[in-house]
């Protein structure tokens, strides 16, 4: 029997008098005879929060070959006059990305961004202790925010809290947003750019839990700082939206304490708390991997207790959200996560996971549970956007493609607006060795008021069989269906290369109906 897998479905239905368009996409298992069917029913009175685009974001970390070669290639036929390539401009385009989160990661614990300002020549490199590579610092501040304004994408910026603090945060933010007059905002005048760059969105760090960190803290430790360091940069912006480092898995043993501790003491001025979750398989284990969503409904729902204890326990009206700020599936073991220890070399190939049919049902999987708490994610990030765990492939110099993981991030990002739909499931259940009774079908809804449109998207678990699914639109009146698309494999361990068509990878059957 052919093995197959789904990626995600999607159907949107309009009102019958409106012109067909086209719609979302997911993948559904194709080969074996059908199962029992799932059902979902909709009723545009159970909102569960608008959708919001920042769910959308992506992340550019200075790690392997994301930035140089990445983003940055400035031998390549398709580069700007800043040596960005614009072939992966228009990718990150297509994929729909809203936010970019920059410059890291766990370089940023190491970080000194005085280093990537200025002319180019004259910039120092310097080593990475994070993942063990020379940084050049040819991409910098400046350079990142023009690249991020092509790509039409939201900046997000972290400041380094491992080897610096309060001060240098400071003058990040001065030489970012203040308009003039000042000694950092003169000095980003005249290394080219007038006008400020206007960040709101900041890290206070990345995965301050983590032993790996350069500056590891302990909660307590890290709760201070981030508190200073928040209360200072408000004084420069009230406005400001501030993301304080929440656990780096839920396998970390401080897990939920560290949140805990942490806003305790910085609740009242910072505005989210991240989450960072990555999947990968188990050993012959695909039905549990294929599940992976049910753990990030999980690491959700304990966040938002904790953040809400806190509330509380202080007496406070705010709500805390959550920045889930990488997320993703990593091979950890499949791929070197450092360079060799006797060389120090610049963007070396790291972290180049080839992804699988099977892990782009992951991914549209994961996209429904983000989208199913959007009332407390207000923002998230795919770790990460080029070569490095990532949708987006290049070869220097050479060639880009779309990853299988491509689609079902591109597809949602396009077609979901308006509200969430809380969706009223019932499914045919299996069995997984991580996850207990799972069931075999996911999904969630978005209803755009303005159009009428409905949209559904959907994911088939099942390793090796189809599962269909019955929408139920009564409480929306009459609707006519404009397409459902289908994105399905036989073999749930294909996947897609720079010698496949890139506007539909080869390893991916496209299947479209209409109505």
């Amino acid at each position: 029997m052919a093995s197959s897998t789904a990626a995600t479905t999607g159907t949107e239905a309009v009102p019958a008098d409106d012109a067909a368009r086209a719609t979302a996409a997911a993948t559904a298992g194709a080969g074996a005879a059908e199962r029992a069917g799932a059902t979902l029913v909709l009723d545009p009175a159970f909102s569960v929060g608008p959708v919001r685009r920042r769910t959308f974001g992506a992340f550019v970390e200075h790690l392997g070959r994301c930035v140089y070669t990445g983003i940055h290639d400035p031998g390549h036929p398709t580069a700007d006059e800043d040596g960005f390539r614009g072939d992966v401009i228009d990718l990150t385009r297509e994929l729909g990305v809203s936010t970019v989160r920059y410059p890291g990661g766990n370089f940023v614990s190491g970080y000194r961004w005085e280093d990537g300002i200025g002319p180019v020549d004259r910039r120092p490199a310097r080593l990475d202790l994070a993942w063990h590579s020379t940084e050049p610092n040819t991409v910098g501040v400046d350079e990142f925010m023009r690249w991020a304004k092509k790509a039409g994408v939201e900046p997000m910026m972290a400041v380094n809290l491992g080897t610096r603090g309060v001060q240098e945060a400071l003058d990040l933010l001065e030489y970012c947003n203040i308009a003039s007059g000042t000694a950092w905002s003169d000095l980003r005048r005249a290394n080219g750019t007038e006008d400020p760059h206007g960040v709101r969105m900041w890290c206070l760090g990345n995965e301050m839990d983590g032993p790996w960190q350069i500056g590891h803290k302990t909660a307590e430790e890290y709760g201070r700082l981030a508190t200073e360091t928040a209360r200072a940069m408000r004084m420069v912006d009230p406005g400001l939206e501030l993301v304080a480092c929440g656990s780096s898995s839920t396998s970390m043993p401080t897990f939920g304490e560290w949140e805990r501790i942490v806003l305790t003491e910085a609740y009242e001025v910072v505005d989210l708390i991240s989450a960072h979750a990555y999947y990968w398989e188990e050993d012959g284990d695909l039905a549990s991997f294929l599940a992976s969503a049910v753990n990030m409904d999980r690491f959700i729902d304990d966040v938002v207790a904790t953040a809400d204890a806190v509330r509380a326990a202080r007496k406070l009206d705010k709500r805390i959200h959550i920045s889930f700020d990488e997320w993703n599936v990593w091979y950890l073991n499949a791929s070197p996560s450092q360079a060799p220890k006797d060389d120090w070399p610049v963007a070396p190939p790291l972290l180049e996971d080839h992804y699988s049919v099977a892990d782009a049902v992951v991914v549209g999987g994961l996209l429904i549970a983000l989208l199913r708490h959007t009332d407390r994610v207000h923002s998230a990030s795919l770790a990460q956007l080029v070569n490095v765990i990532a949708p987006i492939m290049t070869e220097p110099g050479g060639r880009v493609w779309r990853q299988t993981t491509f689609h079902p991030f591109a597809l949602t990002s396009r077609h979901a607006a308006g509200q969430v739909l809380r969706v009223k499931l019932d499914s045919p259940t299996h069995e997984t060795a991580r996850f207990g009774e799972t069931p075999l079908v996911d999904a969630v809804a978005t209803h755009d008021a303005d159009s009428g449109e409905v949209v559904v998207f959907a994911v088939n678990r099942h390793t090796t069989e189809p599962v269909t699914v019955e929408v139920d639109v009564r409480a929306f009146g009459a609707l006519g269906v404009t397409e459902a698309l289908t994105l399905s494999s036989d073999d749930p361990y294909a996947r897609a290369s720079a010698d496949d068509d890139t506007s539909r990878s080869s390893p991916l059957e496209w299947c479209t109906g209409s109505a």
